[in-house]
């Protein structure tokens, strides 16, 4: 009996050689889990019998078709969910690992992230690449806002009424942005011809055909004829595109005037004046783009022709301010709408920061009744303990875009905020 136990532990390390020197035979191999023989579907219904409605769909993915469960589900058990064979996104690509180019211009965020499943049933469906809807519909589910605007507008964009994939790749785009599958304007001149003559006046004899559409169109639609944005540039409405920019018969027509605000000036003196008048002005309005760093100079969908969503031009240079709004407990109204001039003013102030008001208890003041919040000392009577160079104020205890705590906190507790002026009362 000794004997044979010496000879079975002597014979444990030639096993483990052997089992690594197969390893990769094995993991080559198809899966083996000797099943019942016929298709393994078949199988699987015999308990999953609400599965037969979907071997019914029009579209079936094709590993469901030929009846392969296990090609992306593990008949025992799994770490994942669904009892997946691996995790989920990853499983896809094992089959699809060609949908991602070379390059990559634009991605969009679901293929990005790899929830294939937000869009694709992964059994089957009624509709074409196994989608959960059928045309637009499906990406309305998400794009909600828009496809509101599309279904409302006057004038529609012959496309967009058909579907989004007209114009937009579903996963990548390895030429433009936004997923488009040309860059502008070769995408609008699929369609739209520019040699005529109507073309040309109806453009003042500009190249336009050489620009970009969307500067002046709604790709996706509008309630101005001509699918133009729905607030236009006077000057642009007006046809007066000389009055900025070259003659159309230059060598450079499209050339500005001038740059920065000085083109601008000549038209809003006042709103330019105003800025330069106060002691503190913002940035973007002093470089050579000047005002057109928010605001785009011929049409837009937003008012006072921004570029877009005041979150959106404010966080294209304060996305840090943008993203910790995101991760705070307690959310500010103004910086959760987007709605950064409740609190500064965008072009000049002559107050820190451009608030909108000369101190920190004025400025909360608009929307807060500070004083019956709390009788904490505040104002310029009351020197920060921590700081003889400031004084107490709203952002003593408080930061105005969040912070990860309840109520913009800098701590976790009152106590431990108290106690960072209060040092006695520490324990």
């Amino acid at each position: 009996m000794e004997r044979t136990l010496h000879r079975s532990i002597a014979l444990w390390p030639l096993a483990g050689w052997l089992l690594l020197l197969l390893a990769p035979v094995a993991a080559e191999a198809a899966p083996n889990y000797k099943l019942k023989s016929g298709p393994i579907s078949k199988i699987c219904i015999e308990c999953h019998d609400e599965f037969d409605e979907v071997l019914r769909r029009r579209v079936l993915h094709t590993p469901v078709a030929e009846g392969k469960c296990a090609g992306c589900h593990s008949p025992h058990a799994s770490d994942y969910a669904k009892m997946l064979s691996a995790p989920r996104g990853e499983i896809c690509q094992d089959c699809h690992h060609d949908l991602t180019p070379e390059t990559v211009v634009s991605v969009h965020p679901p293929f990005a992230e790899r929830k294939c499943d937000s869009c694709h049933d992964p059994h089957g469906t009624d509709n074409r690449m196994i989608l959960f809807r059928a045309g637009s519909a499906l990406c309305f589910e998400c794009h909600e806002d828009l496809g509101k605007k599309i279904q409302s507008n006057r004038f529609a964009h012959k496309p967009v009424t058909e579907s989004c994939l007209k114009c937009h790749e579903p996963h990548t785009s390895s030429t433009s942005t936004s997923l488009l599958k040309k860059p502008q304007p070769a995408l609008c001149l699929e369609c739209h011809k520019t040699g005529g003559a109507a073309f040309r006046q109806k453009h003042n004899n500009y190249p336009v055909e050489k620009g970009r559409c969307t500067s002046c169109h709604n790709p996706h639609g509008s309630d101005t004829a001509s699918i133009l944005y729905d607030n236009i540039h006077p000057p642009v409405a007006e046809k007066k595109c000389s009055e900025c920019h070259a003659k159309p018969g230059a060598a450079s027509p499209f050339a500005l005037k001038d740059r920065g605000f000085e083109i601008c000036q000549g038209c809003h003196y006042d709103t330019v004046n105003d800025a330069f008048n106060n002691a503190h002005m913002h940035w973007p309005l002093l470089d050579e783009r000047g005002c057109i760093n928010c605001h785009t100079p011929h049409a837009s969908p937003e008012d006072s022709l921004l570029k877009g969503s005041l979150i959106e031009v404010c966080g294209s240079c304060h996305a840090d301010t943008v993203a910790r709004q995101s991760r705070s407990q307690t959310k500010h109204d103004p910086v959760a709408e987007g709605d950064c001039v409740a609190c500064h003013s965008p072009h000049g102030s002559d107050n820190l920061f451009l608030a909108n008001e000369a101190t920190t208890p004025e400025l909360c003041g608009l929307c807060h009744e500070w004083q019956a919040h709390s009788s904490h000392p505040i104002g310029e009577k009351f020197v920060d303990p921590r700081n003889p160079n400031l004084t107490v104020d709203c952002l003593s205890c408080h930061r105005s875009h969040g912070t990860e705590y309840e109520h913009f906190l800098y701590f976790e507790t009152i106590n431990q905020m108290c106690v960072q002026c209060h040092v006695e009362l520490r324990r």
